[in-house]
């Protein structure tokens, strides 16, 4: 069900002092990406400041995706927090909101010991939602080690995992671990989606894939119909374009790109700061090469769509 590219959307915000949400910038993101074939998308990640939305925010935007949506693809709430009870209420939410599956990252700071671990996502797995872990070690400060991912894989309501520890090795002992499992791991890393789809990984939930989401879906169709020259072709393609969405903090580097590819984008919120202009000069350039950049010849971006968001089906 979670397989292939999912992207974590971006959360586009107005220009305004307030920073509000640009709901009609959001479903025209949204239309975008299902026009160029993605597999499902993520709201309320990391990539989409999560850290900065209001719960209020938090569930609106989950909403408006789900009702974009409308059934076309999975939708993945991100719903983590490194407060149980807040990842609680925010799973509960999603649920009710009509989400297919939630993302929950490892609580993070904190660094809870194992066995506060296990019982984090239990929780969260009672809830009888699927639930995706989120390892990455370079944000929370704490990696979940294999044989902790093989443990929790027994529950059957945890179905899978984002992997962003960078760890090939350690994300090849989970996948051989949770071999008998019915179990996804799935890359955080958009450089590491043809390496861990050649283990046996399922798939991406990918920053790039907010500006480039035709092209990583070709890369992973071709891995997944055992194309692997196809795929490696557009891997070092994209490259150049994996580098750049880091050379500052996510998701400072997508929103400026989206933006520049002529989408709904604004702000980041504080305590994240707008991309300085050399380092935007620099990202442009990769997307002028990419063909990218909004009016370029290959460009495969757009203008906002302004589209009112579907009423609530009844939902809560």
């Amino acid at each position: 069900m979670f397989e292939g590219v999912l992207p974590a959307i971006i959360t586009p915000f107005s220009r305004n002092p307030a920073q509000s949400l640009n709901i009609s910038g959001l479903v025209g993101n949204l239309e975008f990406l299902l026009a160029h074939g993605v597999d499902g998308v993520v709201p309320c990640g990391s990539t989409g400041e999560s850290a900065t939305l209001s719960f209020d925010e938090h569930e609106k935007v989950i909403e408006v995706t789900i009702d974009t949506v409308n059934g076309r693809v999975p939708v993945v709430a991100g719903t983590g927090s490194n407060n149980t009870a807040e990842a609680v209420r925010l799973t509960k939410a999603a649920k009710d909101l009509g989400a297919d599956g939630v993302l929950v990252i490892s609580p993070y700071y904190n660094k809870p010991n194992r066995a506060g671990l296990i019982k984090h996502y239990s929780k969260l797995a009672d809830l009888d939602i699927p639930v995706i872990m989120y390892n990455v070690p370079g944000r929370t400060g704490q990696n979940l080690e294999p044989d902790l991912v093989a443990e929790l894989a027994k529950n059957p309501n945890i179905v899978g995992i984002k992997e962003a520890s960078g760890n090939i090795s350690q994300i090849s002992r989970i996948l051989e671990a949770t071999c008998d499992e019915d179990f996804l791991v799935i890359s955080g890393d958009d450089n590491m989606t043809m390496p861990i789809m050649a283990l046996g990984g399922a798939g991406v939930i990918s920053v790039a894939a907010n500006i480039a989401p035709k092209q990583m879906v070709a890369m992973s169709d071709a891995m997944r119909n055992g194309d692997f020259s196809t795929a490696l072709k557009i891997h070092y393609g994209l490259s150049p374009l994996f580098r750049s969405m880091f050379i500052d903090t996510n998701p400072i580097p997508v929103k400026k790109a989206v933006e520049l590819c002529g989408m709904a984008a604004g702000p980041v919120r504080l305590p994240l700061d707008e991309l300085d202009q050399k380092k935007t000069e620099q990202l442009a350039a990769v997307l002028k090469t990419a063909g990218l950049l909004a009016g370029s010849k290959k460009s495969t971006g757009k203008k906002t769509v302004k589209v009112k968001p579907a009423k609530k089906k009844g939902r809560r």
